[in-house]
């Protein structure tokens, strides 16, 4: 583990510690965004749905343009720190939020923040990192992300019962990390220089795209899959309130989730370097498969502890991944264009799969809502299995 740490550049260790400061700012707000809906301005869990569907998605679908855009321009750290900077700048929002819009509003442009960093971020680490050791950057990154998706909720938790269930002062606090994660990227972090051997050309021509062959495609087909097994963790959050628990221990939920994550992403970044990358996701899926079928079972909050640490145990194992998988099958000059289509395709899926669940939470139940969820990641097992089994499978 020393021996693989000890390669990883220094770059990609300030791009996980940007993460994890900006994951402290966003999940100090996002741990408690539902509940604050919910009980204080009165949203029905449809709204929930639609909320975190619009906003997930048009994040990943951002991606796109700036993915397209740092390969044009071969500059990624300048629309990473426009990113982070807008969605540090958009948190004041949420404390001063009266009414669903504006927190729908906040939800939006903070995701479009996320979006125009994620993909010249992930392809800036594929940059840094050398090939034989990408797997475990990218674990490395997802970990330190993920101890700040822990640390967030953790710290509002302490907030909501310091301060008696004052969802907008603990959103407010949530502005600091936001800060910080955008000056340490300012000053943390060098672009490798690229050479430059011919002209510019836009990066999504046809003979351009073209150079993303089927390899590439099959990866961003199961990950759309994969999407849809898995809707927005809010969802998490809402069954744990449904249990009884009080409103300031419900971002615990969160907390155990994403220690879980933080935990196990980097070994099995690690792993994904030595193993077979489809057979490592479909372990995955069987996690998440039982993950979906305890939180189905009971809303005790032992049993609904349970289905979190599945869940982020499926997250360790498979997000890394599967951005190691875009980075193997794409040329490096397209490298944020296929981020960028990648997460088009994965920010359509999970804007169907959270309203989905958010309407079949409403009509059905919250059992129903996880059953299919486990239905739907037991198709992508399928879809794996049969493309493993092709001559041509991967």
């Amino acid at each position: 583990m020393k021996r693989s740490q000890s390669h990883i550049p220094s770059g990609v260790w300030v791009l996980g510690f940007v993460s994890m400061l900006m994951d402290i700012s966003s999940e100090m707000i996002h741990s408690l965004l539902p509940l604050f809906m919910v009980t204080i301005l009165g949203a029905s869990t449809i709204a929930v749905g639609l909320v975190e569907g619009l906003a997930e998605s048009l994040a990943l679908v951002v991606k796109v343009f700036s993915g397209t855009l740092s390969d044009y321009l071969g500059k990624r750290k300048a629309l990473a720190v426009f990113g982070y900077a807008l969605g540090a700048f958009t948190k004041p929002l949420f404390a001063l939020a009266p009414g669903v819009g504006m927190v729908l509003t906040a939800r939006l442009l903070d995701r479009v923040g996320k979006g125009v960093r994620g993909a010249p971020r992930d392809a800036l680490v594929a940059d840094i990192a050398p090939p034989q050791f990408r797997g475990a950057a990218f674990g490395l990154r997802q970990s330190l992300d993920t101890v700040g998706a822990f640390i967030g909720p953790l710290v509002a938790v302490g907030l909501m019962v310091l301060w008696a269930n004052d969802f907008r002062a603990v959103f407010w606090v949530a502005v600091i990390p936001g800060m910080m994660a955008v000056v340490l990227l300012v000053f943390g972090v060098q672009e490798p220089v690229r050479r430059q051997t011919e002209t510019r050309t836009n990066p999504i021509r046809r003979d351009n795209l073209r150079r993303l062959d089927s390899a590439y495609w099959w990866v961003v087909g199961i990950g759309s899959v994969f999407t849809l097994a898995r809707f927005s963790e809010a969802f998490l959050v809402l069954r744990a309130q449904q249990g009884g628990m009080p409103i300031a221990l419900v971002p615990l939920v969160m907390v155990a989730m994403n220690l879980i994550y933080a935990l196990s992403a980097y070994p099995f970044g690690k792993l994904s370097d030595t193993m077979s990358h489809t057979r490592l996701l479909v372990w995955g899926l069987i996690v998440l498969i039982a993950a979906d079928v305890v939180l189905a079972i009971n809303n005790h909050w032992s049993i609904v502890l349970l289905g979190v640490v599945l869940w982020g145990l499926h997250m360790g194992m498979t997000q890394g991944l599967l951005a190691a998988m875009i980075a193997g099958a794409s040329p490096a000059d397209l490298r944020g264009t296929a981020y960028g289509f990648f997460n088009l395709a994965c920010g359509l899926a999970l804007l169907i799969a959270s309203v989905l669940a958010g309407i079949v939470w409403e009509q059905f139940g919250a059992s129903f809502t996880f059953y299919v969820g486990a239905t739907c990641a037991a198709c992508a097992i399928a879809l794996v299995v049969y493309k493993k089994s092709q001559p041509s499978g991967v």
